[in-house]
């Protein structure tokens, strides 16, 4: 679940079916398309376009409540509007998935589904009153806090010493030549970068570039980096920014809950760790 804008699709919704007791109907305006389907159905099918089906099975079942918590914290009269893509939460059908697990997609989904059934209803709530659980796929060691990206003061910054180093791409370089940075930028003369401000987490809460100021997440975004703690190197006629972890980092890091799994910890242990003053319950 990453705050990069892109071009939304339209969901072809198909039935999944759990052999579970309470089955709450809900209606969804996925894009354009609005469409009724069971809660515990469209949770399959988020939390199997957004964590990778390979992890930890604690891991997944955080996933899964969270996944939860965040779409029922935007439910208002029986409806939600949400959109399927990284800027709430991605959601895949049986059609989807099929092609991409391929060959292990009855391997995977049995797994998701156990996860899912495990946890079924289980929400996040403070003061009696549903979490939006804001999750993303890994750390700079650190996560955000939420005032610091969302504007509120929901979820405070964790150190996430899961994410680190050992992570395929935990460290990344974009190199972009100096006439693109230009052009996207906008820049005529030569780039001018004044001054890099840190917050509290390390990431870049402030950059000014010539006579423009703007935010980490202005550059995030602008320049679709993998998240906002970079820092910026000139090499002769280019730049290369590089990053630490992947998307806002706000809530539960993905691959910090696989990380937590992975030495015994409980999906609720997990989620009360990234969530702080929660509660899990049934809705």
């Amino acid at each position: 679940m990453l705050p990069i804008s892109i071009i939304s699709f339209v969901v072809k919704y198909k039935t999944i079916f759990f052999d579970d007791t309470k089955k709450e109907e809900i209606m969804i305006n996925l894009t354009d398309k609005k469409i009724s389907i069971n809660l515990e159905d469209y949770i399959f099918g988020v939390v199997a376009a957004e964590m990778p089906a390979l992890f930890h099975e604690e891991a997944l079942k955080a996933q899964a409540v969270a996944s939860r918590s965040y779409v029922l914290s935007n439910k208002k009269n029986n409806e939600i509007n949400i959109t399927s893509t990284i800027n709430d939460q991605v959601y895949l059908t049986n059609d989807e998935l099929k092609v991409k697990w391929g060959l292990d997609y009855n391997k995977f989904s049995k797994k998701i589904k156990k996860c899912i059934k495990e946890t079924n209803n289980l929400v996040l709530k403070r003061e009696d009153k549903i979490l939006k659980a804001f999750y993303f796929s890994m750390s700079n060691g650190y996560t955000e806090n939420s005032k610091n990206v969302f504007k509120d003061a929901q979820i405070e910054s964790k150190p996430s010493k899961w994410d680190n180093s050992e992570i395929k791409n935990f460290i990344f370089e974009k190199i972009m030549p100096e006439e693109e940075l230009k052009t996207i930028l906008n820049i005529k003369e030569r780039i001018n970068i004044q001054h890099i401000t840190k917050n509290e987490t390390g990431r870049v809460s402030a950059i000014k570039i010539n006579d423009n100021l703007y935010s980490g997440i202005d550059i995030r975004q602008i320049l679709s980096l993998r998240s906002t703690d970079f820092t910026i190197t000139k090499k002769e006629n280019y730049y290369i920014f590089t990053t630490k972890g992947y998307g806002h980092g706000v809530g539960m890091s993905q691959y910090g809950a696989n990380g937590m799994a992975k030495e015994g910890y409980t999906y609720d242990e997990i989620l009360k760790y990234y969530y702080n003053n929660v509660k899990i319950t049934k809705i």
